[in-house]
């Protein structure tokens, strides 16, 4: 792969498929879908929706996934605070073989406007 390409890979625009807040909310609530929080260990703290894993897209690696014991077959939306770090996580996910990967449209930030519930 070009190292055009592979930067291109990690550009914050272009279309992925996103889910909104309110299905993200729903899926929760039958425990079939998994959440990865992109945002900074720091953002993470301050406010996360329950159940999401905190990898910061810097950190984001097939060893990580490894690690974390993420299901590659289980509906997963990469969430961060604006859907801008979203974008090249969702791409990168489908790279290390995820099947149905979408992003929070809006992000956090679209959860909060919707008051939907979160931890700290």
């Amino acid at each position: 792969m070009s190292i055009l390409i592979k930067m291109c890979q990690w550009l914050p625009f272009g279309k992925v498929p996103e889910m909104h807040a309110q299905g993200v909310y729903k899926r929760l609530q039958k425990y079939d879908i998994q959440i990865i929080d992109v945002r900074s260990k720091m953002e993470w703290n301050k406010s996360h929706i329950e159940g999401s894993i905190n990898l910061p897209i810097t950190s984001l690696s097939i060893d990580a996934i490894k690690q974390l014991e993420l299901s590659q077959d289980l509906t997963t939306v990469v969430i961060c605070l604006s859907a801008h770090r979203s974008i090249p996580g969702v791409r990168k996910l489908k790279q290390f073989g995820f099947t149905d990967v979408y992003q929070l449209e809006g992000g956090m930030l679209s959860w909060w406007k919707l008051s939907l519930p979160t931890s700290k």
